[in-house]
């Protein structure tokens, strides 16, 4: 499902234009977005929650080359499901 997609789902789920319903989802994306960068959690019950891990500075292989090279520390997003969309999933 693409976003196009989503957001057909949405309206018709909600009974929402297709406006309304681009709209809601693009401040959803805009708040999770906001608060991850400001070193938040977004957390929804019954889903799941969004957060910042930190990847710490690691030694990599060039699979191309061979070459040792240094991956540099960064930060990446994580989403852990929550139980009932776990329990949904199974």
């Amino acid at each position: 499902m693409n976003k196009t997609e989503f957001i057909s789902a949405v309206a018709e789920k909600a009974g929402l234009s297709k406006v309304d319903a681009k709209k809601a989802v693009e401040a959803f994306v805009e708040t999770v977005s906001t608060e991850l960068k400001a070193g938040g959690k977004v957390a929804l019950l019954g889903f799941g929650s969004f957060s910042v891990s930190e990847k710490a500075a690691r030694k990599g292989i060039n699979p191309k080359t061979k070459q040792p090279i240094d991956i540099p520390a960064r930060k990446a997003v994580k989403f852990k499901a929550g139980a009932e969309l776990s329990d949904l999933i199974k």
